[in-house]
């Protein structure tokens, strides 16, 4: 289908935008050579250097420095229930990696327990990220709070290339799982892997006045800057819908004028370049997520996102369960047609 066709009455809004505030000539953009022009400066290892690369060479966008990642550990993060009812062939491990590389992905990321079932079918197939921690929902109350499942070593010797890790940042649990992601980053690249940071909000009085924040632009950038500063190799992060949050919720942070009144404008694209520019101007990924499941727009929402994030500078999508609730074959077409997007030359950096 036609990329305008998709993107329908947003089509010219988002191809032709050019971006405000911060020119796209200060961002280290994704590219064939981001490994060896920009991560090959850092203290990365060349094992880490070599595990990366494996995941920027792997699958349909393989060469382009850019990335589609299918994301499954909503069983845990959103119950088993919430999330395989719609398609419970997805149950089995297989049928996860099977997706992913059906649909041509860089990678899959998923548990403990779904990756290690099929390690020895598939590690050596299509490159694994093991989440680390996970929420449970069946604390009562439910907390805001990530538990770690298993060890930085227990995912190398399951054959990861990389692992993965969620921060709450604004609960208050946060404080400790900076400390403890922190530390297990460090040993992950200490064992040749690279990391994905999965930078979420998390915080009732983040909503405000009717308005949620935790998709604030300026928050959530925040909390990216945070990320890297830990040595994150990718941040994964929720596409900006509202701007804010710091002027919104009183006495909270700090920020400056200038956020709102030159670096940023209420368009997307603007937005999400301000989430690029505090991964020290896109030396380090940005992946935006696809979030939930909404049924027949489905395809066109993910081709929105993957537009958005290709324009503003972002390094790629990671979406989930808007590929693996639905037939497997309309779940490659969805995967395939996010991966068109950064495929296609005529769709450049704002």
């Amino acid at each position: 289908m036609e990329l305008e066709n998709l993107l329908g009455g947003d089509a010219a809004y988002l191809l032709e935008h050019e971006a405000k505030g911060i020119p796209a000539d200060l961002l280290s953009g994704p590219g064939p050579d981001y490994v060896s022009d920009v991560l090959a400066q850092t203290d990365r290892s060349p094992q880490v250097l070599r595990s990366i690369q494996s995941l920027f060479d792997h699958g349909r966008l393989g060469g382009t420095g850019y990335v589609s990642i299918l994301p499954v550990d909503q069983g845990i993060e959103h119950s088993a229930a919430a999330s395989f009812a719609p398609n419970p062939a997805y149950f089995d491990p297989a049928n996860i990696v099977e997706l992913a590389i059906e649909g041509g992905c860089n990678a899959v990321a998923s548990t403990f327990g779904v990756l290690g079932a099929v390690s020895r079918r598939f590690a050596h197939r299509i490159p694994f990220i093991v989440k680390l921690n996970h929420n449970e929902l069946l604390t009562l109350p439910n907390t805001f709070d990530q538990v770690m499942y298993g060890s930085v070593d227990q995912a190398y010797d399951l054959g990861a290339a990389g692992v993965g890790a969620t921060i709450y940042f604004g609960s208050d649990e946060s404080t400790r799982q900076i400390a403890e992601v922190s530390e297990a980053f460090a040993r992950a690249h200490e064992l040749g892997m690279f990391t994905v940071l999965w930078c979420y909000l998390r915080n009732s009085g983040f909503k405000v006045d009717g308005v949620d924040h935790h998709a604030s632009a300026d928050l959530t950038a925040q909390a990216n800057h945070i990320g890297v500063t830990i040595e994150a190799d990718i941040i994964k992060q929720k596409l900006p819908e509202v701007n804010g949050g710091y002027n919104a919720i009183p006495g909270f942070g700090k920020t400056h004028p200038l956020v709102y009144d030159e670096l940023t404008s209420d368009h997307p694209i603007d937005l999400c370049r301000w989430q690029v520019a505090n991964c020290y101007m896109g030396r380090i990924g940005l992946i935006n997520s696809g979030g939930a499941s909404s049924g027949a727009g489905d395809l066109a929402e993910a081709v929105r996102t993957a537009v958005i994030n290709k324009r503003a500078g972002g390094m790629g999508l990671i979406s989930g369960r808007k590929a693996f609730q639905r037939p497997i074959s309309d779940g490659v077409e969805l995967l395939n047609a996010i991966q068109d997007v950064y495929l296609d030359s005529s769709v450049g950096v704002a």
